[in-house]
């Protein structure tokens, strides 16, 4: 990994790189914004909080599910640099109407901003769709076989660090300085993503299918009958599933079982991220740039262990006096606070061992001129397995199940990721894995 920060000194990653960066700090500053407004000054009790965020989730992902085909072909099929100038120019009207749905709900009209911050989300998620599958189709294209790994690894630490950056920001500020943020972050990504250098199509011409049903069935079918790419793609689709009850969970969970405020559902958050990052670090190092799956098992397994520990510490937790919710400074003070944070660090750290790899996996394993295709089947299969994921919360909730016992679902989730982690590390029999001729879609 550090032989791969050189990588930041050149145009033909350094522009993506910051792209995908500003995307990911404001896309999170926003969501976190909302969610964190949403909780601790409109809703006032737990099954609300809950119910809003599942809602929130399933805008974020319907977009992915039903659009991920296209956006995969249309990378596929186009200059990929003129696909991102085209979403960053999209993404600045979409923060407009976010920005504003933040300022109607502050003023009071929370039906109207709700509405509004809502199908910001939903935009977000479509911005999201049709972006994803260029950040990681677009590395093998500009970037030498022995860089790409690092390069990957780069891109997810990247990622994690905005999201904390975004996290943080969210926390800090107040909800007018969220709204003046984000389309300004909007703004600058516009100026730098026209500095990605051009991308063009490789391969033969390729016949789009507008029709979201039958090009997202036909993608999946031409991508899951590869046995490595089928393994690798539901191991990732269980890993996100987990995230996705992780981030439903979350924030009531430090609100109601950790009893307290905003800025430390910021403070974890961030350190959750900082653990994705550092774990992305890690694994690249102890693989020195090869791409193998021999060390996911054991992470993940590791991850739901962790998971079961921080469980356990949540429950032995001290609640706020009188009702009332810790700041971040009294919070910090209690005994266990270190061990919950440090516990949560090690969940992250291990999920980013786990889930690095097999990102890199998906991109060198085909032809380069499939990639985004690939891509944009993982999402799509991601998107269906946080659904049901979403919808399992959902349901446990309902009847009654409380955060801290819902940990306990997501650590039984790691162990199936780990099995299907081993399943790929032995069906690549830890050779050079040589791209495979995907059928056209």
């Amino acid at each position: 990994m550090l032989n791969a920060l050189g990588l930041l000194k050149q145009r033909r990653f350094l522009p993506l790189f910051a792209t995908q960066f500003l995307g990911a700090f404001n896309d999170n500053l926003f969501k976190t914004s909302m969610v964190l407004f949403a909780t601790y000054a409109i809703f006032t009790d737990p099954h609300s909080e809950f119910y809003f965020n599942c809602a929130a989730t399933g805008a974020a992902i319907l977009p992915f599910v039903f659009l991920s085909a296209l956006s995969g072909q249309l990378a596929d099929s186009h200059d990929k640099a003129r696909i991102i100038r085209i979403v960053k120019t999209v993404e600045i009207g979409i923060m407009l109407v976010g920005a504003a749905g933040l300022l109607i709900a502050k003023a009071g009209y929370t039906t109207a901003g709700l509405s509004l911050m809502l199908g910001t989300v939903l935009a977000l998620g479509v911005h999201s769709t049709f972006f994803g599958p260029i950040k990681y189709a677009i590395l093998p294209q500009h970037l030498e076989p022995e860089d790409i790994l690092g390069g990957t690894g780069l891109v997810e630490a990247g990622t994690y660090l905005a999201i904390l950056l975004g996290t943080v920001a969210a926390g800090w500020i107040s909800i007018e300085a969220a709204a003046i943020g984000v389309l300004v972050v909007a703004v600058i990504g516009w100026f730098i993503g026209r500095q990605v250098p051009p991308a063009p199509r490789e391969g033969p011409p390729l016949k789009l299918n507008y029709n979201p049903f039958t090009a997202s069935w036909r993608l999946i079918s031409a991508t899951l009958h590869i046995r490595r790419l089928f393994l690798a793609i539901i191991a990732i689709s269980f890993f996100w599933t987990i995230g996705a009850v992780l981030i439903i969970i979350f924030p009531p969970l430090v609100k109601n079982v950790l009893t307290a405020d905003k800025e430390v559902a910021s403070l974890a958050i961030a350190i959750f991220s900082i653990g994705v990052a550092i774990g992305s670090v890690v694994i690249n190092t102890m693989l020195k740039g090869e791409i193998s799956a021999r060390y996911s098992p054991m992470s993940v397994i590791a991850m739901g262990a962790f998971v079961v520990l921080f469980s356990f510490l949540c429950r032995n937790w001290t609640p706020a006096a009188g009702g009332g919710l810790y700041s971040w400074q009294a919070f910090l003070a209690e005994p266990r606070a270190i061990g919950i944070l440090a516990t949560l660090l090690a969940i992250a750290t291990t999920g980013g061992m786990f889930v690095v790899p097999l990102y890199a996996f998906l991109t060198t394993t085909v032809e380069k001129d499939q990639t985004a295709r690939t891509v944009a089947a993982n999402n799509i299969v991601n998107c269906f397995a946080m659904t049901i994921g979403s919808v399992l919360a959902f349901a446990i909730s309902a009847a009654g199940v409380s955060s801290s016992d819902m940990l306990f679902v997501v650590a039984g989730m790691c162990l199936v990721s780990a099995w299907l982690a081993l399943l790929l590390h032995r069906a690549c029999g830890e050779v050079d894995v040589e791209p495979v001729q995907n059928r056209n879609v």
